[in-house]
């Protein structure tokens, strides 16, 4: 069904921030509907039932990202 969604948080890696209504910014390894996991930055509810939008890496691009951002930040 169209409806059905899944997700396992297989590791917490970290919080980045938080915001005033308690949802936490955090960098995850999460895997969707069964697929591989990927590294993924978003927003989480307190219990992590609710999410907001986030963005999704795999091992390659969190590496780029991180090169990107080490060159940004030199």
């Amino acid at each position: 069904m169209a409806g059905d969604f899944k997700f396992e948080i297989k590791e917490k890696l970290g919080v980045i921030s938080e915001s005033r209504n308690g949802w936490t910014k955090e960098l995850n390894y999460v895997s969707y509907n069964d697929r591989d996991p990927k590294f993924d930055i978003r927003e989480w509810d307190e219990n992590h039932e609710k999410m907001g939008k986030g963005v999704t890496f795999t091992l390659e691009e969190l590496r780029t990202l991180k090169e990107l951002i080490d060159e940004a930040l030199s």
